[in-house]
């Protein structure tokens, strides 16, 4: 018998926090990198298995986000993503009591597999509960969540790192949380005209007929292009902050962290003026990027680089829920789950493509500053592209 239900503050916050598991699969071990590397010192190869450890599930991400949303088209969103919570927590708990780095990489990879599909299906029902501005609002969030726990798993392992390096791994088991959250604050969506229903059979939706592939090819294209931004100060902000003569971890990784509140400031932005569309959004988020690049290249001290940093990151907050939205926009509630996988996968891409961009700039430019002055340029002519499209679509009018 279908059931009626109504989306409320806590359906949105049980949808929201999954988001946060994402980020604890890289961040959350980051600390304690270097006991593992002392542990298997013995096993071949362990200079680049350690590594994998962290990086093995964002790689599953980028590959699997497309057939995750196949699966929630198919299968339904609700009764996978609980699965999937319990498969995350079995696999992510494991290598507390693995001894073999191989056997540990499988178990990240069984991490990346229910990631994808956590990472797909959670934001894939936030588009089927919420219309209009809550919509923007509950996506908008995600980035806001993301990048808040990302600074507190970071924390959170080293402070559990001192107890060995096993011991962050039972973090892990905060997924069985967000399993009894989703189990009580959400059903199994009907449809877009049925919000309110519970599906009393799950869909069975393959056909492609009617997906916007041109508009959604055109929105994966900007998403890889954006994330490589996204990405850049988050990943090479150290090694610049370096350059310019800091040695102290510490004091790098605080500053670091200040400049990157620019995320969160940036996507609370967003919130306020997200009505005025999403070519105004881009020529606004694009420019911003644009100059931050240029202070951060052209500053030649720690407080020019950092205010660069910051500038960058309120774009690079904005930039994120301009692009999800945007693709949530145009997708109906059969192909979401796979229009929404597309697009994550897009997202994951630019983040393994971003730091390879800059190494590869960085030595056709004179080094790391450099990168950022020709990166500048990328984003600038990505703001003049917005712009013209502005103006043209003003002209057709």
């Amino acid at each position: 018998m279908t059931k009626h239900h109504i989306p409320s503050f806590m359906t949105g916050i049980a949808l929201l926090l999954p988001i946060t598991l994402t980020t604890m699969a890289v961040v959350l071990l980051a600390p304690v990198v270097p006991q593992i590397m002392a542990e298997f010192g013995t096993t071949p190869g362990h200079e680049y298995l350690v590594p994998m450890v962290l990086t093995l599930p964002a790689l599953c991400v980028a590959l699997l986000c497309p057939f995750a949303g196949i699966l929630g088209d198919y299968f339904g969103r609700r009764k996978l993503l609980l699965a999937s919570f319990v498969i995350y927590a079995l696999v992510g708990l494991a290598p507390i009591f693995l001894k073999d780095l191989t056997t540990i990489l499988v178990s990240r990879v069984g991490v990346g597999i229910a990631e994808a599909l956590i990472y797909v299906l959670s934001t894939t029902m936030i588009g089927d509960y919420f219309k209009g501005a809550e919509r923007d609002k509950w996506l908008a969030g995600q980035t806001a969540f993301a990048s808040m726990s990302a600074l507190l798993f970071f924390n959170v392992g080293g402070i559990l790192g001192d107890f060995g390096w096993r011991t962050p791994f039972w973090v892990y088991s905060s997924a069985l949380v967000m399993f009894a959250l989703v189990w009580i604050f959400t059903w199994e969506p009907a449809g877009d005209d049925d919000a309110d229903e519970e599906a009393d059979a799950a869909p069975h939706k393959l056909s492609w007929a009617g997906f916007p592939w041109a508009r959604m090819a055109t929105i994966v294209a900007v998403t890889i292009y954006g994330s490589v931004f996204f990405y850049t100060v988050q990943i090479q902000a150290a090694s610049g902050l370096t350059e310019l003569g800091l040695t102290s971890a510490a004091r790098i990784g605080f500053l670091t962290s200040v400049a990157s509140v620019g995320v969160p400031l940036g996507t609370f932005l967003y919130s306020r003026i997200a009505r005025i569309g999403v070519g105004k959004l881009l020529l606004i988020e694009l420019t911003l990027l644009a100059i931050g690049f240029m202070l951060m290249g052209k500053g030649g001290n720690v407080t020019g680089f950092l205010a660069g940093c910051f500038i960058n990151q309120l774009g690079a907050g904005m930039l994120l829920p301009t692009l999800l939205v945007w693709a949530m926009s145009i997708l109906p509630f059969e192909f979401r789950g796979r229009g929404t996988g597309f697009w994550q996968s897009a997202f994951s891409l630019g983040q393994w493509l971003s730091p390879l961009v800059v190494t590869f700039v960085a030595l056709r430019a004179g080094g790391l500053m450099g990168s950022f002055q020709v990166l500048a340029l990328f984003a600038g002519a990505g703001a003049a592209i917005a712009l013209a499209s502005l103006q043209i679509s003003r002209k057709a009018q």
